[in-house]
């Protein structure tokens, strides 16, 4: 099929990983970007009802969908919200991709696990997500495994981009307005860039194309995130580094601290780290250090693009 006759499907809305998307498929083919505040293609995860209409209508051969609840901490205070859009959508769309013969790409999370493996996780490793975020997540990923159609399943972790609410935005905002950051300092990760993302699922894309045997070949759960690794306070140490070189901080100090002295609703992962060979194995991509994304992204942000 011409990249001219394919339609892909996008759903997350104006978010960040879907705004990054939109521009990475365009070649592939027509994106047509949907979500609840779409005037054209509206879809509300959290109401099934609209999710096989909106299929139906499009008729895509892919849908990439990026839409999910990330709000960690609420999701212990609205758990059937989280569990609607994260749980129960992702299954009702592999089923709406199978009626119309799309294949389906769907994101996932490394709070799929409980951070203690001391190790990056594999694909195969078990999962213990430690909140509802996290088991949410997991029941997304079974739901789409369940449903019968041509799927990839991509886990990434510490997502982070030029728009949209996320840890390197904050960062940069509070770095401007408080005289102290205090961080912790006990997680383990790798911060990814959601423009990598978004570049390697057009590439993993391209190379499967419309091959059904492919797609059955490669169906399946993969890790994708940033190489390199640093903890919350690493992250925030060099994107308050990065700033100072190009603007004046009140900020003086980025202190590390234990996440024992920062409570949240929610339990993180003490390692987030995830083995991403079995991408590089079977797709020839492995996405670039944690560094090299932050300094790409804070560069387009210094040129006012903020």
């Amino acid at each position: 099929m011409s990249a001219e006759a394919r339609r892909i499907l996008v759903l997350g809305g104006a978010g960040q990983l879907a705004w990054e998307l939109r521009r990475s498929l365009a070649s592939l083919g027509q994106v047509i970007a949907a979500g609840r505040r779409s005037a054209t293609h509206a879809v509300d995860l959290e109401h099934p009802e609209t999710i096989l209409p909106l299929v139906e209508a499009v008729r895509p051969d892919w849908i990439v969908n990026a839409a999910a609840y990330t709000a960690v901490d609420r999701a212990e205070q609205e758990p059937e919200r989280a569990r609607a859009v994260n749980g129960v959508a992702p299954g009702l769309l592999a089923e709406a991709a199978g009626r119309v013969g799309a294949q389906l790409v769907h994101y996932s999370t490394d709070y799929v696990f409980d951070g203690r493996a001391g190790r990056p996780y594999l694909e195969d490793d078990p999962a213990y997500p430690l909140g509802v975020y996290g088991a949410s997540k997991l029941d997304g990923e079974a739901a789409v495994a369940r449903a019968g159609c041509d799927w990839l399943i991509l886990r990434t972790a510490w997502l982070y981009g030029a728009r949209g609410g996320n840890f390197m935005r904050t960062l940069r905002r509070l770095a401007r307005e408080r005289a102290e950051l205090r961080v912790v300092a006990d997680q383990v990760g790798a911060p990814t860039w959601a423009r990598h993302v978004a570049e390697a699922t057009a590439q993993m894309l391209a190379r499967l194309g419309d091959d059904r045997a492919a797609w059955h070949r490669h169906c399946g759960v993969y890790h994708l995130s940033a190489a390199g690794e640093t903890t919350w306070h690493g992250f925030a140490e060099a994107i308050v580094a990065h700033q100072r070189r190009h603007e004046e901080l009140p900020c003086r100090a980025v202190t590390a601290i234990a996440t024992a002295d920062y409570p949240t609703p929610a339990r993180r992962p003490a390692c987030s780290l995830l083995d991403n060979g079995k991408l590089a194995r079977a797709f020839g991509i492995r996405l670039p250090d944690w560094r090299v994304g932050l300094a790409q992204v804070q560069e387009e942000l210094d040129a006012g693009e903020e």
